[in-house]
């Protein structure tokens, strides 16, 4: 007789866990006794109430917090999956993107799409985060960021150009690694970095671009790369699916050259329509 047959799960004598707290135990032994693996579907909202013997909200609190910890993945209208294991990531560490994924397990071959390289006006709180004069133009940069196939960070960055003249002309090199060509041809070095890190709901083209669900959440990193001297030479956001990350961090005492509110009205540009 499969779980999915046998009568309600009955507490051990002496301990009454919280009626959600059966559905999370239940949900595991699913994926132990049955061996399921990460794009499994579970059984349904009202199986899993029969087995518990607790009501449909009471399932539907506990596969929230077992989707708040990234341990199931529920797509409306077809079900709740188990959830892939999230990839630990170290945004602090310097080199490519694989470099900045903690030693953890993570592995997977990453590849980038340049969507976009134009030659754009910054907004002012890039103009001041970057030192720009008046009229300084930035070259803003769109990539793409798949591992195994799938999209995975969805990048944004603004380079100035009287650092990096002709930059739009080198697509090919910033498919590979965009800090190592502004370092090889123009002498941009990352020294070190300010970064913050929010998480919100996912923007129309973040949805679009990582093929995310309605009122999925992304986890936004914004800040600045320094070049020696302290010189500002790239403001940067990337996006990523909260459900697919945790990020790990180890820092020293911030130099705070950048003050939080110099980001108000740039940091949501990856989020809109555009792009």
């Amino acid at each position: 007789m499969s779980l999915l047959d046998a009568a309600p799960l009955q507490p051990p004598s002496g301990r009454r866990p919280l009626r959600y707290q059966r559905v999370i135990d239940l949900v595991e032994e699913l994926i132990r006794v049955q061996g399921l693996q990460p794009g499994s579907l579970l059984p349904t909202q009202k199986d899993l109430a029969r087995m518990a013997g607790v009501s449909l909200i009471t399932v539907r609190r506990a596969l929230d917090e077992l989707e708040r910890e990234g341990r199931v993945a529920g797509h409306q209208g077809v079900g709740t999956f188990v959830a892939r294991p999230r990839i630990v990531s170290e945004p602090a560490r310097r080199g490519g993107l694989l470099a900045t994924f903690a030693d953890h397990g993570a592995s997977g071959a990453v590849t980038t799409e340049v969507l976009r390289v134009r030659d754009a006006e910054p907004d002012p709180g890039v103009a001041r985060a970057l030192g720009l004069a008046a009229g300084g133009r930035v070259w803003q940069i769109t990539r793409l960021r798949r591992i195994d196939e799938r999209p995975m960070v969805l990048e944004q960055a603004r380079v100035p150009q009287a650092l990096a003249p002709h930059l739009d002309h080198l697509a090919d090199d910033i498919r590979e690694s965009l800090y190592g060509l502004l370092a090889r041809r123009f002498g941009l070095v990352d020294d070190y970095e300010e970064q913050y890190l929010e998480v919100g709901a996912a923007g129309a083209t973040e949805r679009r671009r990582l093929d995310l669900p309605a009122r999925a959440r992304v986890v936004r990193l914004q800040g600045v790369s320094f070049a020696a001297g302290d010189v500002p030479f790239d403001c940067f956001e990337h996006a990523y699916p909260a459900e697919a990350f945790a990020f790990y961090i180890s820092g020293r005492t911030s130099r705070r050259l950048l003050p939080a509110r110099d980001l108000a009205d740039w940091r949501r540009a990856g989020s809109g329509g555009r792009g």
